[in-house]
């Protein structure tokens, strides 16, 4: 039987200038995917004017999305990290370099590297139900080490 419980996953943010000795995240939000690697099309194809099939590899960037429970030390870290890196008028973007480390509880770990922030929610929303929203952080990454 294979144990597929996700329940102990940690993420290690490392991003240069900004958090240097990185941080650690395990304040994942309950309402939406905690980790999530969206589905990335690693190769296109076609067919030629006779019906030949082609093919070929591309490369894409590899994009992760963590879901934060909102005013936790992730969440701030993460809002810090974000703030640093959106550019805007009289101000410059920190352009931080960003590895991403995924800790499964099984002892398994995924690296991603040459990554950067590219959204991240800039205030706390909130719910017609009166709580606030959980904070969305989107990254892509050049590749995965392992």
């Amino acid at each position: 039987m294979q144990d597929v419980s996700a329940t102990g996953v940690k993420v290690t943010v490392i991003s240069v200038p900004t958090f240097p000795q990185g941080f650690e995240i395990s304040e994942f939000a309950d309402d939406a995917d905690p980790l999530d690697f969206p589905a990335a099309q690693i190769a296109d194809y076609g067919m030629g004017v006779n019906g030949d099939l082609v093919t070929w590899t591309r490369p894409v960037p590899l994009e992760v999305t963590l879901n934060i429970i909102p005013n936790t030390d992730a969440d701030k870290n993460l809002s810090i990290l974000y703030d640093m890196n959106r550019a805007a008028k009289g101000k410059v973007s920190a352009q931080d370099l960003v590895t991403l480390v995924a800790s499964y509880p099984d002892g398994t770990r995924k690296i991603l590297s040459n990554g950067k922030l590219v959204s991240g929610v800039p205030a706390g929303g909130v719910a017609s139900s009166g709580r606030i929203k959980t904070k969305e952080y989107r990254f892509v990454f050049e590749n995965k080490i392992n």
